[in-house]
């Protein structure tokens, strides 16, 4: 159910690297348990584990598998730059609106109408500047995909979950299924099983 979590699975499918992957049970709490914030300070998915080192929150977990496996980084210190200002951006301004309808919409979170409807109003907000970019060019950073791609797919993919029509951001809908034909794309159960994967 975790819209961060498939971002990390998605970017380690997209780069070709096999991984195993645990199932947590947050409605149960496990996120809050000891075992998992020895891990995780945060108590909160996804949580990668490379070695012996564990990383948490998705925009860093990207940032660090795009160092070490040497992909979707971008070529210069300034396309890097560029980067990071999608992914906070998507954090600050795309995310909370499209999560938090999303929630609602499957029934994992409560609002009150107008707080609801605030929440659909930011994340359709959000889809309009991605649209009005998406207009100029075919990625959000330089002319191949990035992590900012990733990050930001990550939310995307939800929107429709969430009540939203792509069909009114023509441009994001085209994105998107450039984004979908890249190698090693799939699915979000392909990815993030319903079970735990050895």
């Amino acid at each position: 159910m975790s819209g961060p979590t498939y971002k990390v699975g998605l970017m380690l499918s997209l780069c070709g690297q096999p991984f195993s992957f645990r199932l947590l049970n947050m409605r149960e709490g496990e996120h809050k348990q000891p075992e998992y914030l020895a891990k995780n300070r945060y108590g909160q998915a996804p949580c990668l584990q490379d070695g012996n080192e564990y990383f948490s929150q998705s925009a860093s977990i990207l940032q660090y598998l795009a160092d070490t496996l040497g992909k979707f980084g971008g070529k210069s210190a300034e396309e890097r730059a560029h980067i990071r200002e999608w992914m906070f951006w998507d954090f600050d301004r795309l995310a909370p609106g499209v999560y938090r309808s999303r929630g609602v919409a499957v029934g994992i979170r409560k609002a009150e109408p107008p707080v609801v409807e605030t929440w659909k109003t930011e994340g359709a907000a959000g889809l309009k500047v991605l649209n009005e970019w998406l207009g100029k060019q075919e990625w959000l950073v330089g002319k191949a995909p990035t992590i900012a791609d990733v990050d930001v797919y990550g939310v995307v993919h939800f929107a429709p979950e969430a009540g939203y029509d792509l069909a009114e951001t023509p441009n994001v809908a085209a994105w998107v299924k450039r984004f979908e034909a890249l190698p090693g794309f799939a699915a979000r159960e392909a990815v993030l099983p319903k079970e735990s994967r050895p």
